[in-house]
């Protein structure tokens, strides 16, 4: 079905067509809504959320721009909108958590990591670091507007990317050491 018959098919009710469009976009959404959540379960009531602002809003959507990139977009506020409302005061928290990491003389050139290895590095981020991460490093956005979108300093935006890196490094480099054989670490 071509998008726009489906877009039109969703607005009149439709429930096949809804359900074609939830198919389409589901593990799209559901990947966006991960990286932003702590756990699968937050995950799936944020996806949740996020197609019934989809359906409701459908009417809205101006064929502008790609429908993706819209349905992106609701996605990425819908997970914002949880987190803000999940994490009010604890941001501030983590900006005290500091850790300082040792450098490895083991040679971590060869070493690949699958996809899952890095969303569980990157789900194991701290949720205030994991979101700035995620809104700078994957959705492209910038300090000013992260901040604007979470309600922070500029600054605050940037620190939480800097420690997220670190924490990313550091989670990276022990998984490294997991996966290269004991005598090549000498």
């Amino acid at each position: 079905m071509e998008e726009k018959t489906l877009i039109q098919s969703c607005i009149r009710g439709d429930k096949s067509a809804q359900h074609l469009l939830y198919k389409k976009f589901s593990s799209l959404v559901f990947g966006i809504c991960l990286r932003y959540a702590k756990n699968r379960m937050e995950a799936e009531d944020s996806m949740q959320e996020a197609f019934v602002k989809i359906y409701n809003h459908l009417k809205d959507y101006q064929s502008a721009g790609s429908f993706e990139g819209w349905v992106r977009r609701i996605a990425v506020n819908t997970a914002i909108t949880g987190y803000r409302k999940n994490l009010r005061g604890r941001l501030e928290d983590e900006i005290d958590d500091r850790s300082e990491y040792a450098s490895s003389l083991v040679d971590y050139h060869d070493v690949d990591y699958t996809m899952e290895e890095l969303m569980i590095c990157v789900q194991a981020l701290p949720s205030g670091y994991r979101t700035v991460f995620n809104l700078y490093a994957v959705e492209g956005y910038k300090h000013k507007e992260i901040a604007e979108m979470l309600e922070i300093d500029v600054n605050t935006s940037k620190s939480q990317f800097s420690r997220a890196k670190g924490h990313l490094q550091k989670a990276l480099l022990d998984l490294s050491a997991q996966k290269i054989p004991v005598e090549s670490q000498v």
